[in-house]
């Protein structure tokens, strides 16, 4: 549509549009004045990389880092998704996915060839069905993908629960990971890191990113946390795909991990006030949503009078060229479900919410 020189909004994708940090951009610019940041950089990051991400850790969410052992810098939290895939899969090997999530965990399983279980959710608050699952055969099981804030749904964590898990992985031998790129992003309380409940460091690993948090999508930072043990194994698969992170980017991100709180306090009062517009967005449209979620979206039930997500986001995109993710891409449970993005500023979303108003109108006539 957009080829045909149409003006789509695209409220679909979770883009950050807003700007890093000014130091954090001066800290890039610096560095690449430097003729030694341009040649290949160690396969585990700076060593002062390491330390800057254990000290945001234990700042951010109480939790301990050993910043030589338990810490290795990523180029992206995605880029994890494959290294660990790699490591930790083999070729029919059973990988646990929630049945709604983000759609790159059962890729990489398939990618990798894995043999995908979808587990299920409460579809009361988006929390793993643990009653369902502790009659489940899981001894092929070796991998098991969650995380909170959830996505698409932006359920909080809720620790009892994800204890609950940590024991069951325990119990039946296989490995978590917690993906945890939302957290910093309109939390409603403390920050949560999987890895601050009890005994979850033998049996859980912890991705984290910051592309959502610092506004840094584009720059691929993130990094992996957990046990040595297992860090060692995915750098052996890491050190034979890249050549280490430039390390201008390196630096600008132990300068990001400086942000003040009040500059994390800034963003999230942005995204509030854009997440006012899109429930007005939603409203307009019939939809249902909880005001309980985190994360940089907003998770809702289309009316019931509507067939599905995909034929209900169709008819708007074709209507008043307004784009919402329809929610049946996030697992068969999304059907009846659309994701609206914060990323977009909000005279683009004052915009989207009159055509909205126009669409509803016009199909009321």
């Amino acid at each position: 549509m957009r080829d045909a020189g149409q003006d789509v909004i695209n409220m679909g994708i979770g883009s950050p549009d807003l700007m890093p940090s000014k130091d954090t951009i001066q800290a890039l610019y610096t560095s690449a004045q430097e003729p030694q940041s341009h040649g290949y950089q160690p396969y585990q990051g700076l060593d002062s990389l390491r330390e800057a991400i254990a000290t945001f850790a234990k700042t951010t969410f109480g939790l301990s880092l050993h910043p030589g052992r338990e810490i290795l810098p990523l180029m992206g939290s995605k880029e994890g998704i494959t290294h660990i895939s790699l490591t930790f899969l083999n070729s029919g090997d059973e990988v646990l996915v929630p049945e709604l999530g983000y759609p790159a965990y059962t890729a990489v399983s398939k990618m990798v060839g894995a043999k995908v279980r979808t587990y299920p959710l409460r579809t009361n608050d988006w929390q793993p069905d643990l009653e369902a699952m502790e009659n489940e055969d899981y001894s092929k099981v070796k991998l098991m993908w969650i995380n909170y804030p959830h996505m698409p749904t932006g359920t909080p964590p809720d620790s009892e629960v994800l204890a609950k898990v940590v024991e069951m992985a325990s119990d039946k031998q296989f490995l978590i990971c917690h993906d945890n790129p939302y957290s910093l992003v309109l939390n409603s309380g403390s920050p949560f890191s999987m890895l601050t409940l009890p005994n979850a460091k033998e049996v859980c690993i912890e991705l984290n990113s910051l592309s959502k948090s610092h506004n840094m999508a584009g720059w691929r930072v993130g990094w992996v946390a957990g046990k040595e043990s297992y860090l060692k194994e995915i750098l052996k698969i890491k050190s034979n795909i890249d050549s280490g992170m430039f390390k201008s980017i390196q630096v600008a991100a132990i300068e990001a991990l400086k942000n003040p709180s009040a500059w994390h306090e800034g963003r999230n009062r942005e995204y509030e006030e854009r997440r006012q517009i899109v429930y007005s967005i939603l409203d307009t449209l019939g939809c249902l949503y909880k005001k309980t979620q985190e994360g940089m979206f907003v998770w809702a039930k289309i009316p019931d009078s509507e067939s599905s997500s995909e034929v209900f986001v169709n008819s708007i995109l074709r209507s008043s060229h307004v784009f919402l993710t329809p929610g049946f891409i996030f697992g068969e449970k999304g059907s009846k479900y659309i994701r609206a993005s914060l990323c977009n500023k909000k005279p683009v979303l004052n915009e989207a919410l009159e055509r909205v108003k126009h669409y509803k109108k016009e199909a009321s006539v």
